[in-house]
């Protein structure tokens, strides 16, 4: 898989990662544990770096290319990640994105997600681009609402978290809709 560096500006790039990424990946989860489990179903089962490196080594290796996974770095430091889950079949992707909180307000998340969003309807040739983020999750829903997403549904009981199941709102963006806005 080549490696793809994007600039962000301000001195914050993306990148995709590698596995000597592992043990600076962990060490933010760590730190962030209780703050994300509201959110994200899969931090509970990343107890060690190890945990982390077998994650990476999965999508590193993803030759189906299903997962893209980029961490977003703030003048060297790792700030937190972006990921697309591609659907190659019907030309579609779903963004996910999570950030340590000293990050939060420089608009990182919101830079790190046009990055691939220009690349997913770009590069990739995609049609259509989704968000999913629990109504009650402010920080998460303002990334597609800032980016001119359409808002379309609320999914009942459509993810699950460490702390239980959460509704999710669904937000999408289509290939004309972006360039028309570019």
């Amino acid at each position: 898989m080549k490696s793809i560096r994007l600039d962000l500006g301000d001195g914050a790039e993306l990148g995709r990662y590698s596995l000597r990424d592992a043990e600076t990946l962990f060490a933010l989860v760590d730190a962030e544990r209780e703050r994300l489990r509201r959110w994200l179903p899969w931090v509970d089962g990343v107890r060690t770096a190890e945990d982390e490196r077998a994650w990476l080594k999965a999508v590193l290796s993803s030759a189906d290319l299903k997962e893209e996974g980029y961490g977003i770095w703030d003048r060297g430091e790792l700030a937190g990640c972006v990921g697309m889950h591609l659907d190659l079949l019907n030309d579609g992707a779903d963004i996910g994105y999570w950030l340590g909180r000293s990050f939060e307000g420089r608009g990182l998340v919101t830079r790190a997600c046009r990055a691939l969003i220009d690349r997913g309807f770009g590069e990739l040739r995609l049609h259509r681009v989704t968000i999913h983020a629990a109504p009650d999750n402010a920080r998460s829903r303002a990334v597609p609402e800032r980016l001119g997403f359409t808002q379309e549904a609320v999914l009942r009981g459509a993810g699950k978290t460490a702390v239980g199941y959460v509704d999710l709102v669904v937000y999408s963006m289509l290939d004309q809709e972006w360039q028309a806005r570019s």
